[in-house]
């Protein structure tokens, strides 16, 4: 080889000399579109007697030559990685399952990436079933989730589905584990939030089916749970009908053992709920008051009078405006001393 070539910087000229001195046939890689370290990996599979056409392509980078080299000298089937799209920490991978004897080749075709790919080989390793999440539909974490689920011989078939993401798999995995009945919240339209709160409740042996519902927000399911464990009759409340705040102000009134059958109706709003509240907190007969058509405020005026004890009667009509049952009241109490 003329060491005048213009073509040539000095390490590549180099790496053809080694070549020639080794006797090898230097012309397959003593190209100016390799550089020296492709040269170098090239060198050296010809040194080795190996088939160095495989990877002698410009389009590999030196360290996926390296990458493909090993696996010739192994004599491994290196066709199923020697692609220049994949990286070389990707032929790492493959690679390295080859080295453990792994049945890798028929995962490759649906171009996972390297933490699919990850999660396949961890399945392979352990000896479970990988086909039921090696699917292009699965990312890494979903395939994570689905792998643990099978290593403890759980029936992943229930959370095995792409409609889930893998925090909801996991929450739906751990119900499988503490053999809970995870059917309850096996639905996507739960957010795994949801699905912790109510994986909390079935460990706590709480009637979940009170709260388990996707229209529920996370607080609303948290204060419900909460009344459960206080050990709350819920049941003859219409809790599908009633917001937070509605709720809130019904807790408040079982915390302080009120017949909250006064006010635990949809029909009537937080503010109209609070009135009835601090009446039944003041042990008044919030009978006269506790209706619909009673706006908060009127419902007030009536409360003070029964406070005051005034004839409420007089004023007992939804349609007086509150202002005009405060004045009654006042007369009414101004009388009365």
């Amino acid at each position: 080889m003329d060491k005048k070539h213009n073509n040539f910087n000095y390490q590549q000229e180099k790496e053809i000399e080694l070549g020639v001195k080794s006797g090898i046939d230097v012309s397959l890689y003593a190209k100016p579109e390799f550089n020296h370290h492709q040269m170098k990996e090239i060198r050296l599979g010809l040194q080795r007697n190996l088939d160095v056409s495989i990877y002698a392509k410009p389009e590999f980078g030196f360290i996926q030559m390296q990458k493909i080299c090993r696996g010739l000298i192994e004599g491994f089937d290196v066709s199923i990685y020697a692609k220049p799209e994949y990286s070389w920490q990707k032929m790492d991978l493959i690679l390295n399952a080859l080295f453990k004897k792994l049945d890798i080749k028929p995962y490759i075709e649906f171009e996972f990436n390297m933490n699919e790919l990850d999660q396949i080989i961890y399945g392979l390793e352990d000896k479970i079933d990988v086909s039921i999440y090696a699917k292009p539909e699965f990312n890494s974490y979903q395939m994570e989730q689905i792998r643990k689920g099978l290593k403890r011989k759980l029936d992943v078939s229930i959370y095995a589905k792409p409609e889930f993401d893998y925090l909801q798999m996991e929450m739906l995995r751990n119900g499988l584990i503490r053999k809970l009945d995870v059917s309850i919240y096996a639905k996507p339209e739960f957010t795994w939030q949801q699905m912790s709160e109510i994986l909390l409740g079935l460990v706590l042996n709480l009637d979940v089916s009170l709260y388990a519902r996707p229209e529920f927000s996370l607080s609303f399911m948290r204060g419900i749970k909460k009344a459960l464990l206080s050990g709350f009759d819920l049941y003859n409340i219409e809790l599908s009908l009633l917001d937070e705040e509605q709720f809130r102000y019904i807790c408040y009134g079982l915390q302080d053992g009120l017949d909250i059958s006064w006010y635990a109706k949809p029909e009537f709003n937080i503010l109209q709920m609070e009135e009835i509240f601090l009446g039944l907190g003041e042990e008044l007969d919030v009978s006269w008051y506790a209706k619909p058509e009673f706006d908060y405020l009127q419902m007030r005026q009536i409360r003070f009078g029964l406070e005051n004890k005034v004839n409420i009667e007089i004023y007992l009509n939804p349609s007086i405006l509150w202002k005009e049952m405060e004045r009654i009241r006042l007369n009414l109490k101004e009388e009365q001393n």
